[in-house]
């Protein structure tokens, strides 16, 4: 057990139930080592079945639990500041799940916490550069055998949103992975945004404006497109469709089982996200957990947590404004630097 890497999980809710049965089931070389939620009950339910897991309500205890040396955050975003800091206090890695903290003041607390340091302790879960499919059309950009990007067409669509869903949380929520999918695949910031709302759907809750269509400008002169629909009532379903001078390329599209019986035929549609990137979700931990276990960080940082949650809140003052607002980012540290 001393060679396997013991993890602490803040948050036990559907995410990071998730996670600890990923670690103990799925990943090789780590362990969960504790646990931690304000409902106790909840947390041990997460852990049932596994031993030696040390099950606390305060997430600082679960930090210093014996046998830790790295968390994996899954907790409301409104808490991982405060973790992270704590964990910065204690040398230990990170693999925050998104958003790394939702107001840009806060994370860019983090990332400066991060580089008085000295190092990277962070990686933040934005789960899609590790799906197949994306890192395929990443490696197809990145030749440049298309040409140039000129423009990413995205489709981000729900079953239905939580009773607690706002409209601001289709950008800030729902929208943040596409903003973190087209740094990545352009390799470009974002430098403004604009939301447009079409006549919201029926399915929609009272007050949901659902869906919309996000416009992002990249500082490169590419655009980007994002349909988010969270009431789409039949499926969860995400593409990305990458325009470029001499081509385009198309993911998302993959078909799953097609059931063919009483002279019909019906293919089944993932209504979840921990379906539709269950591999991603594996590959993402297991690369940290083998990067961790080597003295390194990769995938994506602190900055780039940071740069998402400056666009979203840009995109909310869109949708607020109804115009067209620039991004504003803070001077990028040294140690954040693009390799």
């Amino acid at each position: 057990m001393s060679d396997l890497l013991g993890v602490a999980v803040l948050g036990a809710g559907h995410m990071g139930a998730d996670h600890v049965r990923r670690l103990d089931a799925v990943v090789s070389g780590a362990r969960v080592a504790a646990v931690a939620d304000p409902d106790a009950e909840r947390a041990k339910e997460a852990v049932g079945g596994i031993d030696g897991v040390f099950v606390h309500t305060d997430p600082v205890a679960a930090l210093d639990a014996p046998g830790v040396r790295a968390v994996l955050i899954a907790s409301p975003g409104e808490a991982h500041e405060e973790a992270l800091l704590a964990a910065f206090e204690r040398g230990l890695p990170v693999l925050c799940e998104k958003p790394m903290v939702p107001d840009s003041a806060g994370a860019l607390r983090v990332v400066e916490a991060e580089a008085r340091l000295g190092r990277r302790l962070t990686q933040v879960g934005f789960m899609r550069r590790y799906d197949t499919e994306y890192r395929q059309l990443k490696s197809l950009l990145d030749g440049g055998r298309l040409g140039r990007p000129l423009m990413l067409h995205c489709v981000h669509r729900n079953v239905s949103s939580p009773p607690h869903f706002t409209s601001a949380m289709l950008v800030n929520s729902s929208v943040s992975h596409e903003i973190d999918a087209a740094r990545w695949l352009l390799g470009q910031e974002l430098g403004a945004v604009t939301v447009l709302r079409p006549r919201p759907s029926a399915g929609a809750p009272e007050g949901l404006l659902d869906p919309q269509l996000v416009l992002f400008e990249t500082e490169g002169g590419a655009l980007v497109d994002v349909e988010v629909f969270v009431n789409c009532g039949f499926g969860y379903e995400v593409r990305c469709e990458a325009v470029c001078e001499a081509g385009s390329a198309r993911i998302g599209e993959a078909h799953g089982m097609l059931v063919t019986a009483a002279g019909g035929a019906r293919e089944e549609v993932p209504q979840d996200y921990l379906v539709r990137f269950s591999d991603a979700y594996d590959r993402q931990v297991q690369t940290w957990v083998d990067a961790t276990r080597r003295g390194r960080v990769t995938g994506p940082g602190a900055w780039d947590g940071y740069a998402a949650s400056a666009v979203a809140e840009a995109g909310v003052r869109a949708l607020e404004t109804g115009e067209r607002t620039p991004v504003e980012l803070a001077p990028r540290p040294p140690l954040h630097d693009p390799a």
